[in-house]
C-alpha cells in the first residue's frame, strides 16, 4: 500500500481519485493539489472509501512542487495537470526521488507543436537516480500503446502498418464544446498533420485526410480524419518494423463547421493580442467562453470507441488484427461523475500508477507504455472498467 500524489483537478482528476479510492489494496492515502483548491475539495467530497487530503500547488512553480512532495512523501506522482507542466512536475520528482507518471506529453505553451523529445531527455538523470518516469499512460497515449504492443507480442511476428482509430459516438446536445481541455483540444485539432510512412515523418494540412470507418457495437460508419497524435512517434521509435503510421479521430460536422468558423476569425490564436490595453491570449479567452467539460458529463449519452487495427505478418502470412474498446458515457458518469472521455484517460493512469508501485512495471528511466509486458497491464484495466476485445479480420486499407 502507498501513498500518492495526484496534480490537476479536472475531469480526468476526478476519475482517478475515485478509481485510486476503490483500489484500497494499492493506495493507502491520496493527497489531491491543483491551484484551485476549491474544485481538489469538491472531487475529495465525493469520496467516501478513503480519505482524500487536499493542497493548492502552483504546478508551474518547481520549489513549490518540491515542497509539497516533502511534506506529503508520496511513492508516485500521477500528473494529470497540464501538458505544459510535465517537465516542472518531472523536475520536482527528479529533485525528491520520487516516481513519475503523466498521461500527455509536454507541449510548451507558445507552440503548438509537441513531442517526446523534452522528456526523452530526462533518461540518464531518472536512471541515476533511480527513479521512473512513465510517459503517456491514458486511452490515447496509453491503452492504443499498449494494444500494440499486444498486436506484437500474441498476433504478428512483424506489425508493417498500424491505425489507431478514436471515435466518440456520444452527444451532448450543446452547440459546441470539447470533452476535454478546450485549449488543448483545439490546438491539437488545429496542428499541422503528420503520419509515418517509410521511415519519415510526411506532413499534410490538419484535417485535410477524412475516410470513413465502420465501428463494431452498433455505431456504425462515422467519418474519421487523419491528425497527428504522439503515441505514433513512441511506439514508431519501439517497434522498428512499422512502416506506415496514422491517426485518426472522428469529428461532427458541426464541430468542423465552428471550428472552421473560429479559426477564420483568429480565435484560435496562441500568440498575445492587445484589447483595451491587456495583452490576452485569444484560444484562452475561448476557453473561458466555452462550456466546462467537467459540466458535459450529465448531458452525454452514447459510446465512445477507440483501438488499433495491425497489419502485418504471422508466420510469413500477411494477417491483421483490430483491438478496441466501447465505453459508454452515462454508466461513465453514473460510476465517477465524469463523462467517457475522461474515464478512458483516468482508468489507465491509475492501473499504470498500480503497475509500478506493484513492481510489475519498473525500472529506473523515462518510459513509453509500449516498452513493457503489456499483459500485467491488461489483466489489471479490464476489470477496473476498460475491458478489450481482439477480432481478426479484413479492413479496408486507411
Amino acid at each position: 500500500m502507498s501513498k500518492v500524489l495526484i496534480i490537476g483537478a479536472g475531469g480526468v482528476s476526478r476519475v482517478v481519485v475515485h478509481k485510486c479510492a476503490q483500489r484500497k489494496d494499492i493506495f493507502s492515502e491520496i493527497t489531491l493539489a491543483s491551484r484551485t483548491r476549491s474544485k481538489c475539495d469538491a472531487i475529495a467530497a465525493e469520496i467516501t472509501a478513503l480519505c482524500v487530503k487536499t493542497a493548492q500547488i502552483d504546478a508551474d512553480n518547481v520549489p513549490e512542487l518540491v515542497a509539497l512532495i516533502r511534506q506529503e512523501q508520496p511513492k508516485l506522482v500521477i500528473n494529470v495537470a497540464l501538458p505544459y507542466q510535465d517537465l516542472t512536475i518531472m523536475d520536482a520528482c527528479l529533485e525528491t526521488g520520487v516516481d513519475y507518471l503523466d498521461t500527455a506529453n509536454y507541449e510548451p505553451i507558445d507552440t503548438a507543436h509537441f513531442e517526446y523529445s523534452w522528456q526523452w531527455a530526462y533518461q540518464e538523470r531518472f536512471q541515476a537516480k533511480g527513479i521512473m518516469a512513465l510517459l503517456g499512460s491514458g486511452f490515447d497515449p496509453g491503452m492504443t500503446n499498449v494494444y500494440t504492443a499486444l498486436a506484437a507480442k500474441e498476433s504478428l511476428d512483424e506489425i508493417h502498418e498500424l491505425d489507431i482509430i478514436d471515435a466518440n459516438a456520444g452527444s451532448h446536445g450543446q452547440p459546441f464544446a470539447t470533452n476535454f481541455n478546450p485549449e488543448i483540444n483545439i490546438r491539437e485539432v488545429t496542428a499541422a498533420c503528420r503520419h509515418w510512412e517509410n521511415g519519415a515523418w510526411v506532413e499534410t494540412a490538419p484535417l485535410s485526410t477524412k475516410r470513413s470507418f465502420d465501428f463494431p457495437a452498433g455505431i456504425g460508419p462515422m467519418n474519421i480524419y487523419r491528425l497527428y497524435h504522439e503515441e505514433m512517434e513512441s511506439i514508431v521509435k519501439h517497434i522498428p518494423t512499422i512502416k506506415k503510421a496514422q491517426f485518426w479521430m472522428t469529428f461532427s460536422d458541426n464541430y468542423l463547421k465552428h471550428l472552421e468558423v473560429l479559426q477564420n476569425v483568429g480565435m484560435t490564436r496562441i500568440d498575445e493580442v492587445e484589447y483595451n490595453g491587456q495583452k490576452i491570449v485569444p484560444i484562452q479567452f475561448l476557453k473561458a467562453l466555452l462550456p466546462d467539460p467537467g459540466s458535459l458529463g450529465p448531458l452525454t449519452k452514447g459510446k465512445t470507441c477507440i483501438g488499433v487495427i495491425a497489419r502485418g505478418l504471422k508466420g510469413g502470412v500477411r494477417k491483421q488484427v483490430y483491438i478496441y474498446n466501447i465505453c459508454d458515457h452515462e454508466a461513465c458518469y453514473a460510476e465517477t461523475n465524469s463523462q467517457a472521455i475522461s474515464y478512458t484517460t483516468g482508468v489507465p493512469a491509475v492501473v499504470g500508477g498500480i503497475m509500478m508501485l506493484t513492481g510489475k512495471w519498473h525500472a529506473p528511466g523515462v518510459w513509453n507504455m509500449e516498452q513493457f509486458d503489456p499483459q500485467p497491464f491488461l489483466d489489471e484495466v479490464g476489470p477496473m472498467g476498460l475491458p478489450y476485445v481482439v477480432v481478426e479480420g479484413e479492413w479496408p486499407e486507411l
